[in-house]
């Protein structure tokens, strides 16, 4: 059975909606922070309907989901093969503005039981995962777990966009990304 063109038109439309969704929210969350920003908001900044909000994403949470989905595991979705390719990922990510999003929030994500905070901890956990992975393809010294290093891997990579979102004029990205490439190179990464 083949679609029809109506119904390709209809899946279009579906699929474009909810990018303009997501992209307000992101926005809009990076902005007022997840408890200021309503439907309305996002809805009046999208230009689409307020009903479309739930039948997308059931609700605020999972509009949150699809905005973490958007603006960091997809552009954090693929394994760098080198230290350097990372450390590249890791600035031109840093610089996106959509991740104004994390500073924005992360007031929001220290109170247990916050929508944001359930986000930040699977996003952590997650994140943490993937760097242990790729961390344990090296030969660390003895002493050095994988997963212990990603958490500190995991820290600095935040702390560097916290400290760069607030005052991007005091920290050259591309030699703190250096620096922290040094850093693991000295225990074996590449």
């Amino acid at each position: 059975m083949t679609s029809t063109p109506r119904a390709s038109r209809r899946a279009e439309t579906t699929q474009e909606s909810r990018r303009l969704l997501v992209t307000a929210a992101t926005e809009l969350f990076a902005e007022r922070g997840y408890r200021q920003t309503t439907f309305e908001d996002i809805a009046a900044r999208s230009g689409v309907s307020r009903g479309s909000i739930p039948w997308h994403f059931g609700n605020k949470e999972g509009l949150l989901g699809a905005v973490v989905e958007h603006a960091v595991v997809q552009p954090l979705a693929g394994e760098p093969d080198t230290l350097d390719e990372a450390m590249d990922t890791l600035v031109a990510f840093t610089r996106s503005p959509s991740t104004t999003l994390f500073a924005t929030l992360v007031g929001e994500a220290v109170e247990p039981g916050s929508a944001p905070h359930k986000w930040y901890s699977e996003l952590h956990d997650t994140l943490r995962r993937r760097i242990s992975a790729w961390l344990a393809r090296a030969d660390l010294p003895a002493g050095v777990d994988a997963d212990e290093l990603a958490t500190v891997v995991l820290g600095a990579v935040v702390g560097i966009h916290m400290q760069w979102r607030i005052a991007p004029e005091a920290i050259d990205l591309e030699r703190t990304y250096t620096t922290l490439g040094a850093v693991l190179r000295s225990v074996g990464i590449t």
